[in-house]
C-alpha cells in the first residue's frame, strides 16, 4: 500500500507550489502526475496484514521520534 492509501499525504498550497516552481521544483514531475502531494513525513509500523499498529507523524520532516520509541513500539507488537 502507498501513503496515499492509507491517507498519509498532503497536498501542497498554491503558495507553496508557486515557491516550488520558482526554484524549479516539479513535484508533480517527479510523482508523476499531477497533484502535487506528498507523504507526510513520519515512521510507521504496518504488518502483514496492510494494519498500520504504530505511526509518528509531523509535518515538519526535521522532527522525527527517537529510535528507542520506534523500537519499543516494535517490541510491543511482537511480544
Amino acid at each position: 500500500m502507498t501513503g496515499s492509501e492509507y491517507g498519509l499525504r498532503f497536498t501542497m498550497p498554491d503558495d507553496l507550489k508557486q515557491l516550488y516552481l520558482q526554484f524549479g521544483i516539479d513535484i508533480s514531475e517527479g510523482n508523476g502526475e499531477d497533484s502535487w502531494t506528498l507523504c507526510l513525513p513520519g515512521r510507521y509500523i504496518v504488518d502483514q496484514e496492510g494494519i498500520v499498529r504504530y505511526a509518528r507523524t509531523d509535518p515538519d520532516y526535521t522532527r522525527r521520534p527517537e529510535p528507542d520509541e520506534t523500537l519499543d513500539a516494535l517490541t510491543k507488537l511482537v511480544i
